[in-house]
């Protein structure tokens, strides 16, 4: 071959010939040998219908936590966390904010009230918390709640009550008109606030148009909502980032303790929950993945937090319930309230059926057993351990609410301990009866507990391993 300008040529056409580079011979790609994953998110999830004390239970496992994060909801969450003697009460803001190591995360799944998220850290801020605006990182794909998303909230409420005589309870938030923005692709979110505020404004008022269409008597002063927005967009530029690219590095970089605070709980999952009275965001284990951006093989202990009896907020079915003296006690002893409502819950006893169900979606690997002190005063306590519908076993956990209204339980009666707990700091610091519950509710689940709850403060929480 003739060699022209350093090129080889072909001697027949005096074409350049092109040289194929010389494959080398790799050595085995360690690329093909599974790596596992450097740090995997621990997850905390309500159990039954929300206000189990997961804010506790975070509030624990926060204080050596490099990053909290919250994956789904919005301001309709309610966790409250007290720290010597002061409570804190958290909506939007994960509980983990009061420690001062770690860096709370918004994930996209949640969708923010502004005025709510600011308003929350002014009032914790005069409580003490303090340096939040340092610790706090805010995903750019998560969804915008906006005043007029809250008021279509009541009227929609309004129009249920009025239609079908019962309305979904819910809080009057904007969280179901938001997520249904985002569903409908005509939603708002963080990055688009601080972007281009005249395209963003725009936008706005399409959307706040949409809904003046579909409700004409809502009330929407759009000038004075969007003024209001200009300014919270200078105070959230400097918390905004790149959700994604958060996570990915701190689930593959160095060394760190991440923990995933769930809202509301798994009986109110858009889909595994009592629908239609659910909230409208997956408050079951999926939530974190497609709300943090967090692949599937990162998820490592998933803890679900179980109160040691049942309660609910609003309407639905609620086979356990106890409309009487028991559940009149277990509301005042255990100030059975709303955190963000204020309405009273309805109780009664602890239903395993639902908690096993709840199970089955989630993979729990441990439980929080929370309030068995409010158990305390009683002399005899009965959990659910089966439903039957006209006499015959229902060998799952309904999907129609209708057959859910019809259920009957069947219960286990177990010895109350009649004395109190709330000094006990131990497992074998139990009366033996409570001792006992705690194994009967292991055994049925399959499930170990992890910690016990018998009061409000950090040192309440009991770890048993």
């Amino acid at each position: 071959m003739a060699n022209v300008n350093g090129r080889e040529t072909d001697p027949q056409n005096g074409e350049p010939v092109l040289k194929r580079p010389r494959e080398s011979v790799q050595p085995e790609s360690s690329l093909r040998v599974p790596k596992e994953p450097q740090n995997k998110v621990t997850v905390v999830l309500g159990a039954q219908w929300g206000d189990e004390g997961k804010g506790k239970v975070v509030d624990l496992l926060a204080m050596d936590a490099d990053i909290v994060c919250r994956c789904q909801g919005g301001n309709n969450a309610g966790h409250t966390v007290v720290v010597d003697s002061v409570e804190y009460d958290f909506h939007l803001l994960p509980s983990g904010v009061l420690s001062k190591k770690a860096t709370s995360f918004i994930g996209n799944g949640v969708v923010i009230h502004l005025p709510g998220l600011f308003d929350e850290a002014e009032k914790n801020l005069q409580k003490g918390l303090q340096g939040w605006e340092e610790r706090l990182k805010i995903s750019d794909r998560a969804h915008i709640v906006f005043n007029f998303h809250q008021a279509v909230d009541g009227i929609q409420e309004q129009q249920r009550q009025q239609q079908e005589g019962t309305n979904l309870g819910t809080t009057k938030k904007g969280i179901g008109p938001a997520y249904s923005s985002k569903a409908a692709r005509n939603g708002l979110r963080v990055c688009d606030l601080v972007s281009d505020f005249k395209v963003f404004s725009c936008r706005f008022r399409m959307l706040a148009d949409h809904f003046l269409t579909m409700y004409p008597n809502l009330n929407v002063d759009v000038d004075q909502e969007l003024e209001q927005l200009k300014g919270y967009a200078e105070r959230l530029r400097p918390l905004v980032t790149d959700g994604v690219y958060f996570m990915h590095k701190a689930l593959t970089g160095p060394n760190k303790k991440i923990l995933v605070e769930g809202a509301n709980a798994a009986l109110l999952d858009i889909d595994f929950g009592t629908y239609p009275f659910v909230t409208s965001s997956n408050c079951t284990v999926g939530g974190v993945c497609t709300g943090l951006g967090v692949p599937p093989s990162y998820v490592g202990r998933v803890y679900g937090v179980v109160k040691a009896y049942t309660t609910r907020v609003g309407v639905g079915a609620f086979p356990t319930e106890q409309d009487n003296d028991v559940g009149e006690l277990l509301q005042s002893r255990g100030r059975e309230f709303g955190v963000t409502t204020g309405r009273k819950r309805r109780c009664g006893w602890l239903d395993l059926i639902l908690v096993r169900y709840a199970h089955m979606v989630n993979g729990f690997s441990a439980i929080a057993l929370t309030k068995l002190d409010i158990l305390d005063t009683l002399p005899e306590i009965k959990v659910g351990v089966a439903y039957k519908v006209d006499g015959q076993p229902l060998p799952s956990f309904p999907a129609n609410m209708d057959v859910l209204t019809r259920v009957s339980v069947e219960y286990e009666t177990l010895p109350g301990w009649c004395c109190s707990t709330e000094a006990a700091r131990s497992f074998e610091d139990l009366p033996p009866q409570a001792q006992k519950y705690i194994q009967f509710i292991e055994n049925f689940l399959q499930v170990p507990v992890k910690w016990v709850g018998v009061g409000k403060s950090r040192e309440s929480m009991i770890k048993l391993f």
